[in-house]
C-alpha cells in the first residue's frame, strides 16, 4: 500500500485542487470522532453525551460539518459531469448521465453493499442462535444510522445534471432560490403549522450546501464571499436559535421536539453557510501545507479508505464498548471524572478495531475497473438516463430506509416508516441491490478509461 501511496501522491497532477481531497477526509474524520465522543453506552443502554452534558452542545457548530463533505460533493460532481460531457458525441447526453450515476455509485454502493450484506448475515445469525437483546440489539439497530448519509449523497449525484444548468445560467441565484425555499418549509412548519412540508427541507437544504460546492468550482467563492458567509451564517445561526423555534444542539437529541438534522432545518443552513465560509478563508494556508510531500500523502492514503472507515466505524466503537463488557470491565456514569479519564482509551482502542476492519474491507472501496475504454454515448443506448435515474431512486429509497429500521428485529418483520410506508430490512436491501444492477446496466459500455 505504501507504494502505490506515494506513487498516486507523485502523479498528482499540478491543476488537482488538493484542498477538496483535505476537505473530505477531514469532514469524515470529524463525524466519526464526534460519533465516538457522543457515544454514551453504559451496562443499561446507549444514551448521548449531549444529552448528559447539554452545556457541551455548543461543540456541534464544529464537530457537525457534514455540510463540508455535500459542499466538497458539488465541487466534485461538477467536475466529473462536464468531464464527461467535454468527451462525448454530439447529441449523447442521455448516455453520459448513465456513465455519470455509475461512476458515482460505483465508489459508494460497492463498499456500503459489503457492509450491509456482512451485517445482514451476523444480524441473521445472531437472531436465529436465539440472541439480539442487550447492547447486541441496540447494535443491530443503530449501526446502520449513518447510511442516512449515503442516501441524501446519492440524491445529489442524482439532481447534479439539472441543478448544474441551473448554476449555468443563473449562478449564484440558483442557490439562492434553494434557500428561499428552504425558509419558506420552515415558515410554513412553524407559523403555519403545515404538517408533513417540512421534509422538504431534506431536498433544500442539503441541495443549497450542495450548490455552493458549484460555485466553488467556478472560482465564484473567493475571500470577501467567504468571510460574507462565515460571518452571516454564523449570525444568522445564532439568531435563529435564539430567538427561534430551533434547538441549540446541530446533531438530533433524544427527545427533543424539534430536531436540527431531521429533517433539516434553516438553523443549519446557516450552519452550512459559515461552516462553507470557515473552511474557504483556510484555503491559501491549507494550500501550503498540503504542498509538502508527506503531508500530502497522508491525505492520499486517508482518502482511498475514508469511505470504507466510515462505514465501519460504529462497529467498532460498538465492538470495543461490547468487549468491555465481556471483560467485566467497569463503564463508569457518562460525563463523570472516571469516564472521562477512560475516553483516551476507547478512542485508540476504536481506532485500532477500525483500522482492522479498513484493512478488511478495504479492497471494496477501490473504483472497478472500466468495461470498455469507449466514450460515453458512444455506444449508448436511448433510455439510458430514465432507467440509471429509476436505479438511483432505488438505491436512494433502500439506503434511507435500512438507515431507519436498521438489523434489529429481522426475523420479526420490524419495519419503519419511510415517506408514510413501511419498509422491512430484507424489503431495503432488495431496493438498494435492484437499484444499482438498473445503474449498472444504464452506464454498461459507457465508460471513461
Amino acid at each position: 500500500m505504501g507504494s502505490s501511496v506515494r506513487e498516486l501522491a507523485g502523479a498528482t497532477p499540478a491543476t488537482r485542487d488538493r484542498y477538496v481531497d483535505l476537505l473530505r477526509v477531514g469532514s469524515l474524520g470529524a463525524v466519526v470522532l464526534g460519533h465516538w465522543l457522543m457515544a454514551a453506552v453504559t451496562p443499561d443502554g446507549v444514551g448521548n453525551l449531549l444529552a448528559v452534558v447539554p452545556a457541551l452542545q455548543p461543540l456541534t457548530w464544529l464537530l457537525q460539518v457534514m455540510p463540508v463533505f455535500f459542499f466538497v460533493g458539488g465541487f466534485s460532481h461538477a467536475l466529473s459531469y462536464r468531464s464527461l460531457l467535454r468527451k462525448r458525441p454530439e447529441g449523447s447526453e442521455d448516455s453520459v448521465y448513465s456513465a455519470f450515476l455509475r461512476a458515482r455509485l460505483q465508489r459508494l454502493l460497492r463498499p456500503t453493499m459489503v457492509f450491509v450484506l456482512v451485517w445482514g448475515a451476523a444480524a441473521l445469525l445472531v437472531q436465529l442462535l436465539g440472541g439480539g437483546g442487550g447492547l447486541t440489539g441496540v447494535t443491530l439497530r443503530m449501526v446502520t444510522q449513518p447510511l442516512w448519509f449515503i442516501g441524501i449523497y446519492l440524491a445529489m449525484v442524482a439532481f447534479t445534471p439539472p441543478l448544474l444548468r441551473l448554476h449555468e445560467r443563473y449562478g449564484w441565484g440558483a442557490f439562492a432560490a434553494l434557500a428561499g425555499a428552504a425558509v419558506a418549509v420552515d415558515v410554513l412548519r412553524f407559523a403555519a403549522g403545515v404538517p408533513y412540508v417540512e421534509f422538504l427541507n431534506f431536498a433544500f437544504v442539503w441541495l443549497a450546501v450542495h450548490q455552493l460546492g458549484f460555485l466553488r468550482a467556478d472560482g465564484r467563492i473567493r475571500l470577501r464571499r467567504a468571510a460574507l458567509l462565515a460571518g452571516g451564517g454564523l449570525v444568522t445561526a445564532a439568531a435563529l436559535v435564539a430567538l427561534g423555534p430551533y434547538p441549540l444542539s446541530m446533531v438530533g437529541m433524544p427527545g427533543e421536539k424539534v430536531s436540527n438534522m431531521a429533517p433539516p432545518t434553516l438553523a443549519l443552513l446557516a450552519h452550512g453557510l459559515w461552516l462553507v465560509g470557515a473552511v474557504e478563508l483556510l484555503r491559501a494556508p491549507a494550500a501550503r501545507l498540503l504542498e509538502r510531500p508527506r503531508v500530502w500523502r497522508t491525505v492520499v492514503a486517508a482518502n482511498g479508505v475514508a469511505m470504507t472507515a466510515f462505514l465501519w466505524h460504529l462497529t467498532a466503537m460498538f465492538g470495543v464498548y461490547g468487549a468491555l463488557l465481556a471483560l467485566d470491565v467497569a463503564l463508569p456514569e457518562p460525563a463523570s471524572a472516571a469516564w472521562w479519564t477512560q475516553v483516551p482509551l476507547r478512542l485508540a482502542l476504536a481506532a485500532a478495531l477500525t483500522a482492522a476492519l479498513v484493512a478488511a474491507f478495504r479492497t471494496f472501496e477501490r473504483p472497478a475497473a472500466p468495461t470498455s475504454p469507449g466514450i460515453p454515448g458512444a455506444s449508448g443506448a436511448s433510455g439510458a438516463s430514465p432507467l440509471a435515474a429509476l436505479g438511483a431512486t432505488l438505491c436512494l429509497l433502500g439506503v434511507l430506509g435500512l438507515s431507519m429500521v436498521g438489523f434489529g428485529g429481522l426475523l420479526d418483520g420490524r419495519t419503519a416508516l419511510l415517506i408514510a410506508i413501511p419498509v422491512s430490512a430484507p424489503a431495503a436491501v432488495a431496493m438498494t441491490l435492484g437499484g444499482w444492477l438498473l445503474v449498472e446496466r444504464a452506464g454498461r459500455g459507457r465508460d471513461v478509461r
